[in-house]
């Protein structure tokens, strides 16, 4: 697990990149803007004011921290009758209600299960580095003030091919699509981690957003605080976003890119903000006119530079985007904000909370308050039991257990008495699961307890058996 402020030492290291490009510019009135900011203006990324998304990462001293947002969620009802009820109970409604349907999409282990977990504050949704942890789509509920975030968790976007391989339910495949079709809004996570695909969005990803061009979209760049050379962030934004974010269009240039060896010099040039009449669709960082100069070279503490690249950023005002074929497409033209975080530990989430609360729109709630998610406790039961069977098998056999709940009842002391029996289709496939002296089904019941007594908020206790199907 990364060290804390990890994600913050990784904003530092981009806002270095970012310094470079940026000359010294003042704000109408002369009063000096934080050169974090006018960098990041000019990607179009969030950053008004010192509360912005990206100001924490980059080091932009913070005012006053507002409240914890959702600190203290509901527990899910461990009766199904109690969570039905809950769910068919009419909303209670404050006076002026807002809600925003957000879908969260990306390539299969991403990491869209752990940030929907860490926005609603408890676990409910399973999270394992197996891919197709999740199997169909799930709703988280958010609700704070007068405000409800409903978190549309789906399936990794995947293809056919991969879902027949993996032996994977139709729903994997259409829940994605099914989800998008419902959403005010949507979140395309990416592991930056993953020097595999980090440079460009899935054919799966583009074809969903392709789909449904009028769902505002939002980059969020996951796992930064396992960036290494975190300059790449720079170079990630361009590639993905194809150079445009909000109306705003990127440039860049490498005329040293094969010579790493070479005095890097970076400008940044902003010229005239959009017409009045295409900013009424931009964010407020967006909206400022951004005077630049040429800058000085990289700022940089090793003896290796980053490559010499000029980063031109011009507005403009929304033009239809020249339609490409798709597999020719490396990133979305269409993203109004980005963010960077590490889902895992958690740095940044609130500052996504927040954005997405902002968002919200006048509407009536969906969901009762006491309402954390549309699943029921038996299958948040079976899903943190299978994240556990993934976690501890390998390669193809968890995807071939299949679990049977033989008791679901309160214990004479209050507590939750859950006894599960896993099936599996060979002896071999009994033996690795049981393991030697019955290590490793004791180990999946001891952690699968723990996460269910913390969604459910009382004593839980997990028995598990396995045998082969007859």
């Amino acid at each position: 697990m990364a060290a804390p402020g990890a994600v913050a030492a990784a904003g530092r290291a981009l806002s270095r990149a970012l310094r470079a490009a940026a000359a010294a510019g003042t704000r109408p009135g002369g009063a000096a803007r934080p050169l974090e900011s006018r960098a990041l203006s000019g990607l179009g990324v969030r950053c008004s004011g010192s509360s912005s998304a990206l100001g924490s990462i980059l080091g932009i001293p913070a005012e006053k921290p507002p409240s914890a947002l959702g600190q203290h969620p509901p527990p899910v009802a461990t009766s199904k009758e109690e969570q039905k009820r809950l769910l068919r109970d009419r909303p209670d409604q404050p006076q002026n209600p807002k809600v925003l349907r957000i879908a969260i999409i990306g390539a299969p282990n991403a990491g869209k299960s752990t940030l929907s977990n860490q926005l609603l504050g408890r676990k409910v949704f399973p999270v394992s580095k197996k891919v197709h942890t999740t199997r169909c789509k799930a709703q988280g509920v958010i609700t704070f003030e007068d405000t409800q975030l409903v978190i549309l968790d789906t399936p990794g976007l995947t293809s056919p091919l991969k879902a027949k391989r993996h032996k994977l339910e139709e729903a994997m495949l259409t829940d994605p699509w099914d989800s998008m079709k419902h959403a005010d809004l949507v979140l395309v996570l990416v592991d930056v981690s993953d020097h595999w695909t980090r440079n460009c969005l899935s054919q799966e990803v583009l074809k969903c957003l392709s789909e449904f061009p009028h769902v505002p979209s939002v980059l969020v760049l996951n796992k930064v605080d396992l960036l290494k050379k975190k300059y790449i962030l720079l170079e990630l934004v361009t590639e993905l976003t194809e150079g445009i974010v909000n109306g705003k269009k990127l440039e860049v240039r490498s005329p040293f890119k094969h010579n790493l060896s070479s005095s890097a010099k970076t400008v940044l040039k902003n010229t005239q903000a959009s017409p009045p009449e295409s900013r009424a669709h931009e964010s407020p960082c967006l909206q400022e006119t951004v005077k630049a100069q040429e800058g000085s070279g990289l700022d940089s503490s090793s003896d290796t530079r980053a490559p010499e690249r000029g980063l031109v950023t011009e507005a403009q005002g929304p033009k239809p985007h020249e339609c490409r074929d798709l597999k020719n497409r490396k990133g979305w033209p269409r993203f109004q904000e980005i963010f960077m975080l590490a889902a895992l530990t958690g740095e940044e989430v609130d500052t996504l909370k927040r954005y997405l609360l902002m968002q919200a729109k006048p509407g009536p709630w969906e969901f009762h308050s006491g309402v954390l998610t549309s699943q029921s406790p038996q299958e948040i039961c079976d899903n943190i039991i299978r994240e556990k069977i993934l976690e501890y098998l390998p390669l193809e056999v968890p995807y071939g257990v299949t679990q049977v709940t033989e008791l679901w009842e309160e214990g004479p002391s209050g507590e939750l008495l859950i006894v599960q029996n896993l099936v599996v289709p060979r002896k071999s496939h009994m033996m690795m699961l049981i393991g030697k002296r019955g290590t490793v089904i004791s180990k999946i019941a001891q952690e699968a307890g723990q996460d269910l007594m913390n969604a459910f908020l009382c004593d839980v206790r997990l028995k598990l058996k396995v045998e082969v199907k007859s």
